[in-house]
Parts: structure tokens; sequence; C-alpha cells
């Protein structure tokens, strides 16, 4: 049941079964969503909400001029659903992405932000978390409860593809991560998420017509592999909505000629093949192509029937009500069922109840609560910007123009002519150009231009900060004009702006015309040798990434002016620019320094133990909520075992600054089988590929290797039990981090699979007949002993085991006999140990070390450190005898689950599936011979 609020109440739920929705119409009306021309309420979108019952409404850009008239503009819209009688407020969505596409600016009280593409560009996580919450907080303001984003496309084709630095990039893994931040803003702002645009516009063919849409050609086996990651990893963390593209799909098994009328794109990929049980959108339907193919009457049965449960038309009153027609005549004749209805009815109401109610809706916070935001917002936009600035190259060490010029020297900056950024309140007429920013108590505030404006802006400002001379002129698609040349040739250094040259070609041609200019004047008789050229790019930074002819290359990833303002303090030196490209591009960034070396500390437990909890909060929190991270229920006294038979090494890299850990590992060697143990290199999700983790395994080895009694070294440790060896229940990530440890000189290919098992729902838990029979017929005595007394035959038995962790195991098992047990299987005639098994209760003192008994939200017990003698014969009978009457004692015990710590996935899996037990955890244990691994450099 949807549970929502009622006119009259804030605190009464209403649902689907409720009398109030037994009027058809009324439920139809909340399958819609609807825009509409003016920044007032228009008869005809009053018609809308009264008469039709339209429940969700999507305001643009030129419904907006300010925020505390969009304020009055949504009052008056929720007030007219209210009186009208609505059961439940309107949804109020709006596209606020930042960069160059938003659709609500008030240079007073809403703040820029950069692209998505652009907060990418600065590496953390945090900091989009921080501006999703700040957009949304300002949205939410002004009444919007219903955020259009985040944008989760993979730009798989960077060639041609309209979506730009609105797409997060080109690596899924990292796009889903910030998405997730994003999402995770917003709803703490209090909206509800909308992701877009299903099942991806990363990847876009398009052809001449206008009625031709653009087509996908992936097959849904390439789509899977890639662009379709951020929108799995986005719904198990709890998107509420989706938006379906209006594209084609063209592959092998796939041909749909528009994917938001595709029942095997919405209903079967969406819903079975993703599991998203949100609301999903249509693309709008009154797309030219779309309404001149099917028209819209038709295409709004097709969508429902293929799972929409919002259908989007944006503008025309008149095709509006032929939507709403055709949605009613599709009910009459049955080609809608009503339980359709009531399906989408209910997702609808859902959605509702995350981001409104009427108390809510009739009372918004408005310019009072955006002035409060407003100083902390400020900074948080200058500090996103000055992080997001990225330095590709500069080969020739041109930066800062200060050093490389004096100030009677001319800069010449050359722009292309762009149309205004689509939502900018200047291309709606609404700021004048002339309008410069003031300055206020917490900085500087500046309006939103765009186009030819901004960047003469960004020409006068250059010239104020290095009081000194700057030539702006313009270039086109006519290429390099004879006063371009007379201009490069009397100026002293060239900076060239280009705004996406993959798709505007002319602007590629340009520059590499300008860059030829430039090697053939080189001044006789100076120290330079080449005119100095710098090449900005101000929207896509794949113009120039991988062109390392271009010896200066910065992005800023949009062209607002708060971008160009800040690019400015870089070209000057007053900003050390710190954004790296997203994505696969980093990996050719050239000055981002592989091997960088950090300086590696040894870990101080008094100094570190604090910023080690935090470090291992923060990447537990990183990890798909439907999938428990391996540091669950793990804290820093984990890692500290604290015994005489195993020699600690722990390391990190940390701000001196601050106290906080960038990066840490934790070393152990085991003396009783002479085992090197790197048991966890972790770095923070923030501060990944800038070689924390080279710096810290090469001073884990060294010191390792130090200790000259170690003979083998293995990646994975037993004690500990949190990584048994390389995690691999994300197989992207099992490939990454196998690919990272080849890199540091170990042999992945020599691993041997292992994995963490659980039994759970023990009380109603009975053995496997098969079993219970083998038991019986076994030639074997068990028993339980606890304490010292029985050391001696037990340790000589273990001594069999080479495994590293297994000795101190049984140490400390016998060491705690109230909370510790060891099971024995014996030869009937004369006592001889033929293999043991550890009991460890929750209260046990060295469960600490194994943070999986926190796994299962249970009272768990584990199961641990099995050893079977080789003399012994049957290897699978003892081990599932001794684990059956271990479950049997822990169920005496009103436990709820059992723990098996460290199984082999090959040998062992198929006997303990049988008995009920399920993985946890999945590893790959990395071993190798102490004379195979050098001392780093």
């Amino acid at each position: 049941m949807a549970s929502l609020l009622t006119p009259g109440s804030p605190s009464t739920p209403v649902n689907t079964e409720s009398p109030v929705w037994d009027d058809l119409d009324r439920a139809m009306g909340q399958m819609f969503i609807m825009g509409f021309e003016g920044t007032e309420v228009t008869p005809q979108i009053k018609i809308l909400i009264e008469k039709h019952h339209l429940g969700t409404i999507l305001l643009t850009a030129k419904n907006l001029k300010s925020a505390e008239q969009t304020t009055k503009l949504i009052l008056d819209l929720q007030t007219i659903a209210h009186d009208a009688g609505h059961p439940v407020p309107l949804a109020i969505g709006l596209d606020q992405e930042n960069g160059g596409v938003n659709s609500l600016f008030d240079e007073t009280y809403i703040q820029q932000f950069p692209s998505a593409m652009g907060v990418a560009a600065t590496g953390s996580t945090e900091m989009a978390y921080d501006i999703a919450k700040a957009t949304g907080q300002e949205l939410a303001a002004v009444g919007i409860n219903w955020i259009m984003g985040p944008c989760l496309d993979v730009l798989t084709n960077v060639k041609n593809q309209p979506l730009g630095v609105r797409s997060m990039g080109d690596d899924p893994e990292e796009v889903s991560k910030f998405a997730v931040a994003f999402m995770k803003g917003y709803k703490d702002a209090g909206l509800a998420t909308c992701g877009k645009h299903f099942p991806s516009y990363g990847n876009l063919e398009f052809l001449s017509s206008s009625l031709d849409v653009p087509v996908i050609t992936d097959s849904l086996e390439q789509l899977s592999l890639s662009a379709l990651v951020p929108f799995r990893n986005a719904i198990s963390h709890g998107l509420n909505g989706m938006m379906v593209g209006g594209c084609a799909m063209s592959s092998a098994g796939v041909n749909v000629m528009h994917a938001c009328l595709s029942e095997q794109v919405v209903d079967k990929l969406l819903r079975n093949g993703l599991g998203f049980q949100g609301v999903v959108m249509s693309e709008c339907l009154e797309m030219e192509a779309l309404s001149q193919n099917i028209g819209v009457g038709g295409g709004t049965v097709m969508a429902v029937n293929a799972g929409c449960d919002l259908v989007l038309l944006c503008r025309l009153f008149s095709v509006q009500q032929e939507a709403i027609k055709y949605l009613k005549l599709g009910c009459e004749d049955g080609a809608i069922s009503e339980n359709r209805i009531r399906k989408s009815l209910k997702r609808v109401l859902d959605l509702k109840a995350t981001c409104t109610n009427w108390e809510k809706a009739l009372n918004p916070r408005g310019i009072s609560s955006l002035s409060t935001l407003r100083p902390s917002h400020m900074k948080l936009s200058a500090d996103a910007y000055n992080a997001s600035i990225t330095v590709v190259r500069d080969r020739e060490r041109l930066l800062p123009l200060s050093h490389t010029l004096d100030s009677d020297e001319e800069i010449l900056l050359l722009t292309p002519l762009v149309k205004p950024l689509p939502a900018s309140a200047l291309s709606k007429g609404s700021v004048p150009a002339s309008v410069m920013g003031s300055t206020t108590p917490w900085g500087k505030c500046v309006s939103l231009m765009s186009g030819e404006n901004v960047f003469r802006e960004l020409g006068r400002s250059l010239a104020r900060k290095r009081k000194g001379r700057v030539l702006h002129t313009s270039y086109t698609a006519h290429g390099v004009r004879p006063s371009h040349e007379k201009l490069i040739n009397r100026s002293s250094a060239i900076i060239i702006v280009t705004a996406d040259a993959n798709r505007n070609l002319y602007q590629h041609g340009f520059t590499k015309h300008a860059a030829m200019i430039c090697k053939s004047q080189a001044m006789q008789g100076a120290e330079r040798q080449e005119k100095p050229m710098v090449v900005v790019s101000v929207s896509s930074p794949y113009d120039f990434a991988l062109d390392t002819s271009i010896g200066t290359y910065i992005c800023t990833y949009d062209f607002t002016e708060t971008a160009l303002q800040t690019l400015v303090e870089v070209l000057i030196g007053d900003l050390a620019p710190t954004g790296g490209l997203p994505g696969t591009l980093s990996q050719n960034q050239s000055h981002q320094h592989t091997k960088q070396h950090w300086l590696v500390e040894a870990f101080d437990e008094g100094r570190d133990t604090t910023a080690l909890d935090d470090l291992l909060q923060k990447i537990e929190q990183e990890g798909p909520v439907n999938q428990r991270s391996e540091l669950f229920g793990c804290s820093s006294s984990t890692f500290l075992l604290h015994n005489g038979g195993i020699d600690e090494g722990h390391f990190v890299v940390r701000n001196s600054s601050t106290g906080s850990l960038l990066g840490f590992c934790c070393t152990y060697l085991f003396k009783s089988t002479a085992t090197g143990v790197i048991g966890a290199i972790l770095v923070d999700p923030d501060r990944r590929k800038l070689s924390i983790g080279h710096s810290l395994h090469s001073r884990a080895i060294r010191n390792l290797l130090h200790q000259g009694s170690v003979k083998r070294f293995q990646l994975g440790s037993k004690l500990p039990g949190v990584f048994l060896g390389i995690p691999t229940n994300n197989n992207v990530e099992r490939k990454r981090l196998r690919r990272w440890f080849g890199s540091m000189g170990w042999n992945a290919a020599l691993s041997r699979p292992l994995s963490s098992m659980v039994l759970k729902d023990l009380p109603t838990w009975s053995a496997p007949e098969k079993v219970s029979r083998s038991m019986k017929q076994a030639q074997v005595e068990f028993d339980l002993v606890h304490g010292q007394q029985y050391a001696e035959c037990i340790m000589e038995h273990v001594k069999t085991s080479s495994r590293q962790g297994v000795t101190e195991v049984y140490e400390l098992a016998l060491a705690d006999q109230s909370s510790c047990g060891v099971i024995r299987a014996k030869k009937p005639k004369d006592g001889t140990v033929l293999g043991t098994v550890v009991l460890c209760s929750p209260g046990a003192s060295w469960a600490e070390l194994l943070p999986a008994l926190k796994d299962t939200n249970n009272i768990t017990w584990a199961i641990s450190s099995p050893v079977i003698s080789p003399s012994a014969g049957e290897y699978s009978t003892l081990l599932q005898g001794l684990i059956l009457l271990g479950i049997r004692q822990v169920k005496e015990q009103q436990a709820d689950a059992v723990l098996l710590d460290c199984v082999d996935s090959d040998g062992e899996f198929a006997g303990l599936s049988a008995m009920g037990f399920t993985v946890l955890h999945n590893f790959e244990e990395v071993s190798c011979d102490a004379d195979s691994m050098s001392v780093p450099a």
C-alpha cells in the first residue's frame, strides 16, 4: 500500500484501495507528467490539474525567471491541486544538472556548480554528494520535489555524442560511483530522483532526417557489460524513477523503434532484467519522429502497455488532451487493463510519499531558506570549480602565464562562435549581457552569461588580472582568415578556446592550423623556439586529450562565467589546478604521476586508530547497498593481533596536517609457517589512482623481506579473517585487482579460490539424511574439548597443516575455554586424532578478528580451521562430520547462524552447500616463494 497524505491531514495515510481512487479518471491523471508555456499559471494547465487530475508537472527554463517567481508559481500550482481535491500533492520535476544545463537561474539565490563531468574531475565523491545536496536544498526551498537526475549515461563512444559533459565519463564504475553520490545528496535534501536516459544515450548513431531517431546499435550483451552498469548500481541504491529514452535500438535480437514504447525494453530489460520497481517515465511523446510515425495518442497507449508509469508531454495543450483521450479509450476498449493502471498508480504514489506531503507542498521555505544557505553554497561552488579544472598537459611549462610573459606582451584570445547555453538566463533574455556580479561578504556573486558574452568577459578578466593587453576575436567554420594570421603573428602568446571540437570539426581544424602557424613563427634569437599556445576546452575534455601535439591543454568542463573565472586564476597562477581527467582518459594524463612515491609511515596505534576507523567506514560505505563489504563489522582493532607468535608490521599514508589516513596496509609474519602475509591494502576511495597503494605495497614487501625468516608470501590472511585473498564477489573489481597485483609481481594464475560461508535459520535447520547416514557408518569417534589440558595432543595434530594462521587459531581457542572449544575426530581403538575443528562464540576474545561473524544480523558462531590428518582416509566424510557436530553444538546454544570462515571453493564447496551453507564472500588466495619476490625500488 502506498502511504500518502490527505488534503486535510499531514499524518493520515492514503492508499490505492481508498475510495478516492475508485474514480479511474483520477487514477489516470496520476499517469501523466506535463509541461506548459509561461511563467504564470495558464488556463490550460489549470484545466489539466482541475478537470483531468494531472498529478505531475515538469517545469523548464521557459517557466522560471527567478527563485522568488518560481516559489510563487509552484505554490499556485499546488494550491490549485489542493483546492481541486487532489488526494496528494503534485510532483514537480525539474532538470538541474548544473554546468550549462540548468532550468532555474537566479544570480542571487541559486548557485552555479560544475557540470557532472566537472564534478567527476574533482575525483571526490564527497564533493559530488555535497553539490547534489546543495542543489537539492535550493530546489526544495522553491517547491521542487523531484529532480530529473542523475544522468547515468556512460560515454562508450565519445565521437559526436551530444551528451558531452552531462555524462560523468566513459568508465562505468566511475560513473556509478559518482551517480550514487549524487543520488544520496538529492535524497538527503528531500528530493526524489530520476535516472536517465535508459538504456543509455552514450553511444548513439545519428541519421540525417528529423524523422529518424538516434539508434543504439550495441547488443544487449554489450550494454550489460558497460552502459547498463550505472543503471544497475543506481537501482540497487534505491533510485526512485527512471526516464526511458525515445531512441531506437537495432542489433542482434533487438529491433525497437522507440525504447520507451517497447515492452522488451521497459518491462523485460528494465523491470525483469535489472529489477527496477520504481516509476518509469517515457521520453516526451511530442518528439517529431514519434508524433509523425505513430501519433501521440497511439504512442501513449503503447508506452503504458510497455510498462511506463508516467507519459511525458512537454508543451502543447492540444497534444496533451489527445494523450488523455487515448489513454481513456485504451481502458474502455480493453487495450489497457484497470490492473495496469492500478500498478502505475501505486508506483507514482510511492514516489510522492518519499518527497512530498500537503504540509510541505503548501508551505515552501522560499527565499528566507535560500538566504541562509547562500554563504555555504557560494563557498562550495568556488571550491568545486577550483578542484575540477584540469591541466592535462603543460609540456613546455607555459603556466602560469605570469611567469612566461611580461606584462607588456600581448596575448591573443581566440574563441568560437557558440550558441548560448541551452537553459541559461541570458538565452531567455532575463539577464542583461552587461550585468556583472557584485561583491558580497562571502565572495564574488557572478551572474550567468554564455556564448560570446562570457568569452568577452573572459578576455577582460584576463587583462585585468595580468595587468596587460589581451586581444580577443572569434573564429568560425570559415577557418583561419588573414586577420587571424595577422593577430597571431603580432601576439606573444595564443589562447584558443574550443567547445566540443569532436562534434564541431571546424574548431579542431582551426586549432591545428593555428598551432602550425605558431610552430612556424619561431622567434629568432629568443629563448623560446616556438610561440606559446594554450588550448582550453570549455566543454568536452575529449577535444585534444589524446593529441600530444597540443603541448599545453586545459579543461574547464563548462563555459559558465564561474568556470572561466577559475580558468583565469589558473592561467595567472593564483590557483594550482588539481582536477584530473575522468574515466579512462586519466590513464593518458601525462601530468598524473603513476609512480608517485608517497611517504609511508609505520602505523602508530595511539595516533592513527581513530583515523583508521574513519577510513574503514568510508570504504565500507562505498559498496552497493545490497552487497555488504568485506569490511562490514571491522574496526581498527580487527587488524591488531597482539599475538606473540605473529610479527605485525602496519603502515599508513597520512595527511600530516589533518591526521586523516589516505591509505593503510597490514602485514603479518606467521612464525609457525614462516609465511609473510599482506592482510589488506586500503586506500581512500577519493585518492585512488594516485599510487598510494603502490607505495604501501612496496613498503610492506620490503619490511617482510628484511625479516630473513620468511619463506613464503601470501595475499590474504586467515587471521584476521577480513580478506582471505583478492575479493571476487564483483567480477569487474576482481579483474582490476588481479591486474594491479600482477603489475606488483604476484602471479594470480596460481591462486586458490576460497569462500566464507554461512548457514542461516539454524533453529529450523535439520541435517541432510545422506550426511547423517554417512556419519553413522563412519568408524570414528567425536568429542568436544576445552582448555589447555588438551593442547599437546591437539597441537601435535595441527602441525600437519601448513596453512598460515591455523596454529594461532587453535592456540587462541584453547586459551579461551569459556567461549571456544575444539571438536576432535578420533580412531576408536587408540584415540589417534584424525581431524579437528574450532568452535568460536561471538563472545570469544578473538571474535573481533572475524568480522564476518557480524555479517548476518543474528547471533552467529564460527566453525573455523578444520585440520584433517593426511592419513585419515576419507577427507570429505570427516570434514562433514566435524562440521555437522559443530552445527549441533551451536544449535544447542540457541544461536541463529553458523559461519565457516575459510572454505576451499574447489574441494569442499559442494558438500557444504548440500548441508545448507551459502556463500558470504569469495576470494582468491595468492601465494609465492619469498625468493621470487624482489625488493621494490
